[in-house]
């Protein structure tokens, strides 16, 4: 348990302040532990990286999960209502896992885990859809709405639920 308490409060201290500023310092006072404890769960910054990225994929597919209508286009407009809250509270600084890949382009355990986290995600939304076939294409609106929000705002959101409901042949709403 002390381990996902960790990793919760390191996800917060990078989504806020990013990968490269916070110091050791400001590690161990965001983990709430001591230095050795802190190390004895994650040994490197690499490894508080990705520990925090696990916690914030958790979190962000359970995020989605809550209340998802079980309709095709339903669970994708609840989606991207949904990825407008997240963004504006949870990712004011944009997607953490490419926040990770552009601070750690060499690491493989970090890419890796962002692997993982967005793999699941076009999972996801194959599943939520109920159109596997557009698995893909529904993962670059989506990415593209999240990546679009730093400039776009809400705007990115509604032009995705746009786009959406167009691919998937359903009425604007």
């Amino acid at each position: 348990m002390i381990q996902h308490d960790i990793a919760a409060r390191l996800e917060a201290l990078f989504s806020q302040r990013g990968f490269a500023e916070p110091s050791v310092s400001e590690l161990k006072a965001a983990s709430g532990v001591s230095l050795r404890t802190l190390y004895r769960h994650f040994p490197s910054k690499e490894s508080m990286v990705i520990g925090a990225l696990q916690h914030r994929h958790e979190r962000y597919l359970a995020f989605l999960e809550d209340e998802v209508p079980s309709d095709g286009a339903a669970a994708l407009s609840h989606l991207y209502q949904r990825l407008g809250h997240w963004m504006k509270h949870e990712a004011p600084n944009g997607c953490m896992s490419i926040n990770a890949l552009a601070a750690f382009p060499d690491n493989r355990d970090v890419s890796d885990a962002v692997t993982r986290h967005k793999r699941e995600t076009l999972h996801w939304l194959g599943t939520r859809s109920r159109r596997e076939d557009l698995a893909n294409e529904l993962f670059l609106i989506h990415e593209g709405a999240s990546s679009a929000w730093l400039v776009l705002g809400d705007t990115a959101i509604e032009a995705a639920l746009s786009t959406t409901l167009t691919l998937l042949g359903e009425p604007r709403k």
